[in-house]
């Protein structure tokens, strides 16, 4: 089989957990059809990942990844169409976006690389960044509470909602693969630490586990995403997958009337 990866020299600093994550998706994707996957990516370090993988791929504008991802979906569904974006994007500039893919469960899996910061453009918070985190715009601390993405999308209507660490890379494989495979909209988040400017290595390694069960009930999903709520607490972080559902997608919903309808609507206006 030909070569996943790309000669493309690679520019991510040595150590970045975006080389787990490569890897984790460089592996399913090898027992994937790769004919049929489609990698949308956003802007910032996540986003290189659409120059290193010999798959189709998309790169889209800031925080649009999910949106084009949908459109990519509606256009041809009998591709797998993966969305890589960072909590910068996709939870700043694209949160709508999210929100509304996980609400109307489309059929895609967005994979988001949540380092807690916007790397690329050097050191600003997230909307997951701890309170307290101190950056280029925040200099005396960050006064604000960082969002739990995890509860956001159980809220929101996600059918699958997965957590991986990007130094754990057949466990995140097999959360990739599981998040594919689901029939409806797959939201997994990977820690994925940043070796420049926001080490978070050593403080997961001694935190994060795997769960033994799956969290089938809503009530019991919500509980253990609220085991860590993103701060700089010694609390153990779960890793896994926290809930899943069986739910009719937007695209079995909306069929090819969708275009039906757009075709007759530019019929008239000739």
């Amino acid at each position: 089989m030909e070569n996943i990866n790309l000669p493309t020299k690679n520019t991510w600093c040595p150590g970045c957990g975006n080389f787990g994550i490569q890897k984790a998706l460089t592996d399913a994707v090898s027992e994937m059809d790769r004919r049929k996957a489609v990698l949308v990516s956003g802007i910032g370090c996540h986003g290189k990942m659409s120059d290193y993988l010999n798959i189709n791929s998309f790169y889209s504008l800031h925080g649009r990844a999910i949106a084009a991802g949908v459109g990519v979906k509606l256009g041809n569904e009998e591709l797998d169409v993966i969305c890589s974006v960072g909590d910068g994007d996709a939870y700043s500039e694209g949160v709508a976006h999210l929100i509304h893919a996980a609400r109307r469960n489309s059929n895609i899996t967005v994979i988001v690389h949540d380092n807690h910061v916007f790397s690329l453009t050097v050191k600003q918070r997230t909307a997951t960044s701890p309170k307290g985190f101190v950056g280029s715009t925040t200099p005396k601390g960050s006064v604000e509470e960082p969002i739990n993405p995890l509860k956001l999308m159980l809220e929101t209507g996600a059918t699958f909602v997965a957590r991986g660490y990007s130094a754990k890379t057949e466990h995140l494989k097999r959360l990739i693969l599981e998040g594919v495979r689901h029939q409806g909209f797959s939201y997994i988040e990977v820690l994925q630490p940043c070796i420049a400017w926001y080490n978070t290595y050593e403080s997961y390694n001694e935190r994060v586990y795997e769960m033994e069960n799956e969290f089938m009930e809503m009530r019991d999903a919500k509980e253990k995403a609220s085991e860590w709520d993103y701060s700089n607490s010694d609390a153990k972080i779960p890793l896994g997958v926290f809930y899943k559902e069986e739910k009719d997608t937007f695209e079995n919903q909306t069929g090819r009337s969708f275009f039906v309808d757009v075709n007759s609507v530019l019929e008239k206006t000739k």
